[in-house]
This record gives C-alpha cells, sequence and structure tokens, in this order.
C-alpha cells in the first residue's frame, strides 16, 4: 500500500499536507519557527532526518486533543519513510477487527511514534504550545517524554509564551534548555511600516492612528520562548 494512503487510513485523516488539523497551520507567522522548521527541512534529506510539524490555533482548541496533535504528527514521520513499519500496519490491522474499526487510541499513537522515531534521527516542532488546551497539556507533555525517553535521537522544538515554561521543564525529564526570544523596538516598528505600507484601503489612516499604532503595539508586544530538549544552543541544534 502506497504510504500516505496507508498513513491517511491509519490515522482517520484527510490526506492534508504538512499536519493541518482542526484549521491549525503547521508554519505560523512567526519568523523564528518558520525559519527553524524551513532549515530542518531542507536538510532532511541529505541528513536522514524526519522533520514533524505541529501549529497550535486557540480558535480550534476543541479539535486539537493531545491525539489529535499527535497523530498528526505521526502521519508526517510515516511519510517520510520508504515503508510503512511493521508495527504501524500491525496495529492498524488490529484496529480493523474492532467492531466497526476505530482510529488508534492516544496510547496507541505514542507506542507508534517512539517505534518510528527510534529508526532515524527525528526532530518534532510545536509552534505556539500555550495555546493547547490546559487540560490537554499535561498529557502531551508526558506523551513527548515517552517518545524522547525510547528516542535518544529526537529533538523537540517547542515555542510559547513563558507562563507554559515550568510546566515543560517539570513533565520533560531530558535536559531542557530554555532561550527567550525578544525583537527590537526597531525591528517592530520597521514591520509595522512595511505591512502599513501594505494596507488596501490607505484613507482609513491618518497621522494619528498610525503613530498611535506604531507607539502602542512595541511597548505592549510579549515575550516569546523557545525550548529545545537538549544541552546545546538552539543553533548548535539546528547545525
Amino acid at each position: 500500500m502506497e504510504i500516505r494512503e496507508s498513513a491517511k487510513l491509519i490515522l482517520g485523516k484527510k490526506d492534508d499536507t504538512r499536519g493541518k488539523v482542526g484549521g491549525g497551520q503547521v508554519l505560523t507567522s512567526l519568523n523564528l519557527s518558520s525559519l527553524v522548521i524551513d532549515h530542518l527541512c531542507d536538510q532532511a534529506n541529505r541528513k536522514n532526518t524526519a522533520v514533524a510539524c505541529f501549529y497550535f490555533d486557540f480558535a480550534a482548541q476543541k479539535e486539537q486533543s493531545s491525539t489529535s496533535v499527535l497523530g498528526a504528527l505521526l502521519k508526517q514521520v510515516v511519510g517520510g519513510l520508504r515503508e510503512v513499519p511493521e508495527e504501524i500496519a500491525k496495529a492498524y490491522e488490529d484496529q480493523k477487527m474492532v467492531i466497526g474499526g476505530r482510529a488508534p487510541r492516544l496510547a496507541d499513537i505514542v507506542e507508534m511514534l517512539k517505534a518510528t522515531t527510534s529508526k532515524k534521527s527525528t526532530f518534532i516542532c510545536i509552534d505556539a504550545l500555550d495555546e493547547c488546551a490546559a487540560e490537554r497539556l499535561v498529557r502531551l507533555l508526558d506523551s513527548l517524554d515517552q517518545i524522547v525517553q525510547k528516542s535518544p535521537g529526537t529533538r523537540i522544538f517547542l515555542t510559547g509564551r513563558p507562563h507554559i515554561r515550568d510546566e515543560v521543564q517539570r513533565r520533560i525529564s531530558e535536559r531542557v534548555t530554555s532561550m527567550r526570544i525578544t525583537p527590537e523596538r526597531s525591528d517592530i516598528i520597521e514591520y509595522l511600516r512595511a505591512r502599513l505600507n501594505e494596507d488596501t484601503n490607505p484613507d482609513a489612516m491618518d497621522g494619528g492612528l498610525e503613530a498611535d499604532i506604531l507607539k502602542k503595539i512595541p511597548e505592549n508586544i510579549s515575550e516569546m520562548y523557545v525550548k529545545v530538549t537538549t544541552l546545546r544552543k538552539l543553533l548548535q541544534v539546528i547545525h
């Protein structure tokens, strides 16, 4: 069976691209995440590594359960393999034997990810982790911890606002490196000016409103944190 078709049947999802789930896009507007993911994807074939990505969307919290997130990541990892691993094929066959058939449960998907990520170096990138519903975050982090414990060649790249840092450090037993990323005020202003110049309705903007935008947004911009499950700094992990 063709790999993507098999993964689609196993996970019970439409054949989308790069893990779009519940309206969430894999790549975020945050330049950092986009650059990191693009960099890893560019090197994936050359270094024989797998890259799986997911973006949390606050508007789709109900649909983005731990099972659906890890299922999307598994689909991407399997999609990059030459053939479906025997463990996953067997799990799919076992599920078909259940009355009416059913999608794999969270524990099943975790075991599949353990099996696939242990076969090759894997990067798992999750953007906007702070948008994950609080009651689901613990199960997701515990599942990721199980995966990295079984697969020492797996690296986790997470982005989110500062308040999730302590929870990540509690749940991920591997050493966690935390990096605070804050843009320069001049960079924010330059970006805002560029977006304002693209306004399709320039008559709606006056000098006073533009001045307020350029003053208040840079003052209120929130910080973003990056976490990676290695002792090295982010750039060392990427290279």
